[in-house]
């Protein structure tokens, strides 16, 4: 199947879907089936990494296995992987090669620092051993380009972009939290690509959506209705993380949705928005950051996101489970909850709502706070 492709920064151009591997790792078998049926559906572009168990061996076999059977997307796969930051030049050279090894691969097409979360990471990537490791890859043509994930602050991610060191990158884009798609703009507009992590999953598992959240994106399917948002948006490509070859069905379906929104779409958004927001009422978080900095470095407007996901769309196990990761994910994610408010008040002059935020971040703790689950990966 021949699907429409978009440029992504120096290299080759992607699919508007890309296979994530981090969920098929059960075995060398299921990883050849979603592999298969990636190409089917006409994605060309594969996203991996070390930290995702044995994925990166699994995917060299089976890579290997549908060479031997003819079978790969016109012009080959493009495949990105990732290192983690804070390595020295010897240990990332050391992990480059075996990642080259695993996926037999003598030059991998797009190399990412996975995780730029922390001011430090950003640091070792431009100026420490980190940028004299990325430089070594290009200049040895290990490497065709370079880029970042982050699930990092919005100023961290901005700061990256613009750095000018970056081809690409992989962020957090979704169709209820689209606070970061200006970052997204801001780095298309500088020609690099850009890759939307999880849009199903960690956009609100809208694979698995609420009653109340189908009703509102009637009558398309919430999942249907967010890649098409981000598509529309003229995001590079979709992450979708397959376990199955049946995950990736919407993904055969929409290979080449890349036109802007139809009339029936944008209803569809704008019955979405204003349903959410009748459920809100008056307290509905806007998501303009203004509260910010907390002197308690509470994270106020990603509290209250998942508030109005709660709230909004009845999205309650979603919000929850994300909630009380706060705390137990390291840099992947917040540090503090709401139970950390103090409410000095100082967040309330800068809302340009007036919202009651000591208020809102007591009620997002009460509805939210349970025992945690654990992540996929850490």
């Amino acid at each position: 199947m021949i699907a429409v492709r978009r440029r992504f920064g120096q290299g080759p151009q992607v699919s508007l879907f890309t296979l994530g591997t981090m969920r098929a790792i059960d075995s060398a078998e299921q990883m050849y089936g979603v592999v298969e049926a990636a190409q089917a559906a006409g994605i060309n572009h594969i996203e991996t990494a070390p930290a995702y168990g044995p994925a990166e061996s699994f995917l060299g076999i089976a890579l290997q296995q549908l060479q031997q059977n003819q079978a790969a997307p016109t012009g080959g796969w493009v495949i990105t992987s990732k290192l983690l930051p804070g390595l020295t030049l010897a240990e990332g050279q050391r992990q480059l090669h075996g990642l080259l090894n695993r996926l037999g691969l003598r030059k991998l097409h797009n190399l990412a620092v996975h995780g730029v979360n922390l001011p430090e990471h950003l640091e070792w990537t431009l100026k420490g051993e980190g940028a004299a490791l990325l430089k070594w890859a290009v200049e040895e043509d290990l490497v065709t380009q370079v880029g970042f994930s982050s699930h990092g602050a919005y100023p961290l991610i901005e700061a990256a972009i613009t750095s000018g060191r970056f081809q690409f990158c992989s962020l957090h884009l979704h169709l209820l939290d689209p606070a970061r798609m200006p970052l997204a703009q801001k780095a298309l507009a500088a020609g690099m690509g850009v890759m939307a992590i999880s849009p199903a999953d960690k956009g609100g598992r809208l694979q698995a959506p609420s009653p109340t959240l189908v009703e509102d994106c009637s009558p398309f399917s919430p999942l249907e209705l967010a890649y098409r948002y981000l598509l529309a948006a003229e995001i590079s490509t979709l992450s979708i993380g397959a376990a199955q070859p049946e995950d990736l069905t919407l993904a055969t379906q929409l290979a080449n949705a890349n036109n802007p929104l139809n009339k029936r779409e944008q209803r569809a958004f704008k019955q979405l928005r204003e349903k959410g927001e009748h459920r809100l009422g008056k307290n509905r978080c806007g998501q303009c950051r203004s509260c910010l900095p907390c002197p308690k470095s509470v994270p106020i407007p990603d509290l209250l996101r998942l508030r109005n996901l709660a709230i909004g769309h009845d999205l309650q196990a979603f919000a929850q489970e994300r909630y009380n990761l706060i705390g137990r994910a390291g840099h992947w994610w917040e540090s503090v909850d709401g139970n950390a408010c103090k409410r000095c008040g100082k967040c309330l002059p800068h809302c340009p709502h007036q919202l009651p935020i000591p208020d809102l971040l007591a009620d997002t703790h009460r509805r939210l706070a349970a025992a945690p689950r654990r992540r996929l990966w850490g």
